[in-house]
C-alpha cells in the first residue's frame, strides 16, 4: 500500500472526519498527508480533537483486507463508481471483495421487506434474473427478504453487487454468509466501513444511500411505511435516480409503503420492461470528484465571493438535534448555497455540526 493511499486510509478512518470534511479537506490541503499534518490546528477547540489512527493500525487493516482477498478503492482512483462519486457524501473509501471494475457498471437496485411474501420474494429474483440478463448489474443490501431474492435472482445470468452496512468481515444476517461468499465470485460485496465493523442500526442509512448511489434507479418490491426501504427510495430521490416500485395488496401493510410511492410518481413495475423503458442512461461524463478540479472550481468561487461569510450564528439557530434537511436551512437563511456549504464545513471542522448522509445536518452534542 503506497504512502498516499495509507494518508487516504487514515484520514477517511479519523472520528469526526465524515465524507463532506475528507472531501474539503483534501481540496483545501492538496493531498491526505497534507491535511492528516493539518489536523492538530483544526482541532483547537474541539470537545473531542480529531485523531487519526497510527499508521500501524491503518496497515494492519489493509493486510486484514488483503488476507480475505479484497481491496480498497478510493475516492480519486479510477476504479471508483462515478455514479457514486456524484454523491456529496460519497464514501471517502470502499472496501470490495470480488470485481471492483464491476461497481462502475450500469446497475439497477432491487431493495424491499426483510419479512417478504412468497409472492413479493418471486417477483425479485424473476426481475432480477430478467434485469441481470439484460446486462445490467443487481445492487441490493443482503438482507432478508426481498434482497436475498434478488441477489438470489441475479446470480442466475449475471453478477450483483452487495452493500453490508458493517465490515465485509461481518455479513448480515449471518445465515447469508454463504450468499456473500457466491456473490464475491460472481460479483462484489462492498462496504464502508472498517474490517470487525458490527452491524448497527445507525450503519443501515448509510448503507443505503450507497445502494442507491451505485444505481441509475432503484425498485422496490414490498415496503411497508416507515421502513428502511423507504429511506433508500427517498435518497434515490434525492440523488435524482428513478425509483420504481411493484404493486401490492391494499390489505397486506407490507405494500402499503410501496403503493404510496406509486402514488407518488413511482413507476409501476410489473415486469422488467417497466424498468428497462424508463431506467436513464448511464451518464458519459467524468465523475465529479476529480481533486484538481474540485480545487479550481473551489478557488474560482473563493475569488469571486471572497472569503466565507460570518453566517455561524444564522445557521446554527437553524439546527438542532434533531437531523434536518440541508436544503430546508438553505431556504430559511440569507446565505448563497457555497456560502452556506462553506459555513457547514467550518462548523464540522469545528465539531459544532454533523453533516449526515442524505444532505442532512444535526447539531453536535458540544456543539
Amino acid at each position: 500500500m503506497t504512502g498516499a493511499s495509507l494518508a487516504r486510509l487514515r484520514l477517511a478512518r479519523t472520528d469526526g472526519v465524515g465524507p463532506l470534511t475528507f472531501r474539503r479537506l483534501l481540496v483545501r490541503h492538496g493531498s491526505a498527508e497534507a491535511a492528516l499534518a493539518a489536523l492538530p490546528a483544526l482541532s483547537a477547540g474541539r470537545a473531542a480533537p480529531y485523531a487519526p489512527p497510527p499508521e500501524a493500525e491503518a496497515r494492519r487493516e489493509a493486510a486484514a483486507l488483503a488476507k480475505l482477498g479484497g481491496r480498497f478503492v478510493f475516492l480519486d482512483d479510477p476504479l471508483y463508481p462515478p455514479l457514486l462519486a456524484r454523491l456529496p457524501d460519497a464514501p471517502p473509501v470502499l472496501a470490495v471483495l470480488g470485481d471492483a471494475p464491476l461497481l462502475a457498471a450500469p446497475a439497477v437496485a432491487i431493495v424491499g421487506a426483510r419479512n417478504a411474501s412468497a409472492a413479493g420474494r418471486r417477483i425479485a429474483e424473476d426481475l432480477a434474473e430478467a434485469l441481470a440478463a439484460k446486462g445490467l448489474t443487481v445492487v441490493s443490501g443482503l438482507a432478508r427478504g426481498i434482497d436475498t431474492a434478488a441477489h438470489d435472482g441475479a446470480l442466475r445470468t449475471g453478477p450483483t453487487i452487495a452493500v453490508l452496512p458493517g465490515g465485509l468481515d461481518r455479513p448480515y444476517p449471518p445465515e447469508n454468509a454463504a450468499l456473500a461468499a457466491r456473490i464475491a465470485a460472481g460479483g462484489a460485496v462492498v462496504a464502508e466501513a472498517p474490517l470487525g465493523t458490527a452491524p448497527l442500526n445507525r450503519h443501515f442509512p448509510r448503507r443505503n444511500r450507497i445502494v442507491a448511489g451505485l444505481s441509475l434507479g432503484v425498485v422496490v418490491v414490498e415496503a411497508a411505511h416507515r421502513s428502511g426501504t423507504l429511506i433508500t427510495a427517498r435518497l434515490a430521490l434525492e440523488q435524482g435516480r428513478e425509483v420504481f416500485a411493484v404493486p401490492g395488496s391494499p390489505l397486506d401493510p407490507r405494500c402499503r409503503g410501496s403503493n404510496d410511492l406509486i402514488r407518488q410518481g413511482a413507476h409501476l413495475v410489473e415486469t422488467a420492461a417497466d424498468v428497462l423503458d424508463h431506467l436513464p442512461e448511464a451518464p458519459r461524463d467524468a465523475p465529479l470528484f476529480a481533486l484538481p478540479a474540485l480545487a479550481a472550481a473551489e478557488a474560482e468561487a473563493a475569488e469571486l465571493l471572497g472569503p466565507p461569510p460570518e453566517g455561524q450564528a444564522e445557521v446554527l439557530e437553524l439546527i438542532g438535534l434533531s437531523p434536518v434537511s440541508v436544503d430546508e436551512v438553505l431556504r430559511r437563511c440569507h446565505l448563497s448555497p457555497p456560502d452556506l456549504q462553506a459555513v457547514l464545513t467550518d462548523l464540522e471542522l469545528e465539531g459544532r455540526v454533523e453533516l449526515l448522509p442524505g444532505h442532512r445536518v444535526m447539531r453536535s452534542s458540544n456543539g
